[in-house]
């Protein structure tokens, strides 16, 4: 019976959107046209009451239209008035009805969490970007600027920019350069589709090319690792111990143990025992140690040249390095000088990793914070 009646509203239907143009403009436009208002009539739906606003000329709206509502569904909730007093509309509270709930589902049903692990970029369940609160690996912040960080963001950074501005008219031709690759010469069919080759000579790499600094590009701090060659964990693991304590104190990170590849008969190394320890600092922690050594350790050392003009490997890192006399000046240490006997504190070398692409941007950028260079400036 229902499905006669479905059919029988809907041939209704399908007869009444088969009449003329004008009807059908008049029927659209009944809405919007400002003209006299019939009075309202009941729909046979009870409790709907309509006006119909009609313009000269145009047909009115037939209320046949909710019959055919009515055929297809009787009974709606938005045909019949809603009579709620006050009093049950203020009585509503759905935190205390979701309360006074005896059982509750379980909380993986109301927080998301994330995979423990990373099965591969196929799988279906993919961690969340660390960026995400939800993510395992979310870190909160950086809520504030280390001082460092804040100086190479307000003055460093433009100014390094400034001087190094390389102006290049526009319709300038640049001038095509050598290929840096050796290619093949295709005397035979083998080397073709052959990749290019490297630099002549056993172990030779290509080097970074120098970029002109543009905004994109300006060198900034990316890390900086500290290192330990432990000579006396030859003999005695106590001075490996010690130089644990004094680098994790003094740079905030766990170092990491590194163990000997090959036995060394002559300097009494085995193979697989600890000889050296290695931390590596991102970040804030990278800018405070580089603000700590440059504005607190280095200042005491006496006659001081600076460091060696000659550092670097030619691709924006440099090195120096702090001896026994020089580690005992750091603040960490000074504080509490009665933990480390005298004979096990170690010495180090500071490796500060930046984004230049050149010895001579990163030197810019450290000047520019405050370490001084002497002697030849190697390139």
């Amino acid at each position: 019976m229902a499905l006669r009646e479905l059919s029988s509203s809907l041939i209704r239907q399908a007869a009444k959107s088969s009449r003329a143009l004008p009807s059908c403009i008049g029927r659209a436009t009944s809405r919007f046209a400002s003209t006299e208002a019939t009075p309202p009539q009941k729909s046979p739906v009870e409790g709907i009451t309509k006006t119909s606003t009609t313009p000269q000329g145009a047909k009115a709206i037939s209320f046949n239209d909710f019959d055919d509502l009515a055929d297809l569904e009787s009974e709606s909730s938005f045909a019949k008035p809603l009579n709620l007093s006050s009093s049950k509309i203020s009585e509503y509270d759905p935190v205390k009805r979701a309360q006074g709930r005896k059982r509750q589902l379980p909380a993986s049903r109301y927080q998301y969490r994330p995979p423990r692990y990373y099965r591969g970029p196929l799988h279906p369940h993919q961690p969340p970007p660390p960026s995400d609160p939800s993510s395992r690996e979310y870190v909160p912040g950086p809520f504030s600027h280390t001082r460092l960080e804040h100086t190479y963001q307000s003055m460093i950074a433009s100014d390094l920019m400034t001087m190094t501005y390389v102006h290049t008219p526009p319709g300038t031709i640049k001038t095509p350069k050598a290929d840096r690759l050796r290619t093949w010469d295709d005397s035979s069919p083998y080397m073709k589709g052959r990749p290019k080759r490297g630099p002549r000579g056993p172990g030779e790499v290509l080097r970074l090319v120098e970029k002109d600094i543009t905004w994109q590009n300006i060198p900034k701090i990316e890390r900086v690792t500290v290192h330990s060659m432990i000579k006396g964990a030859t003999d005695d693991s106590a001075y490996l111990h010690v130089a644990g304590l004094l680098l994790q104190s003094v740079t905030g990170v766990r170092p990491v143990v590194h163990r000997a590849r090959h036995s060394v008969a002559q300097f009494g190394i085995r193979q697989s025992m600890p000889i050296a320890l290695t931390c590596e600092m991102r970040g804030d922690i990278a800018y405070e140690f580089v603000d700590k050594v440059i504005n607190l350790v280095l200042p005491k050392i006496k006659d001081w040249p600076g460091v060696a003009g000659s550092t670097g490997d030619s691709a924006g890192n440099l090195s120096f390095g702090f001896d026994r006399e020089g580690v005992i000046l750091f603040p960490e240490v000074e504080v509490n000088y009665d933990m480390y006997p005298p004979k096990m504190i170690p010495g180090f070398h500071v490796t500060v990793h930046t984004s230049a692409t050149s010895d001579r941007h990163a030197r810019l950028l450290l000047g520019a914070f405050g370490l001084p260079f002497y002697g030849k400036l190697v390139d």
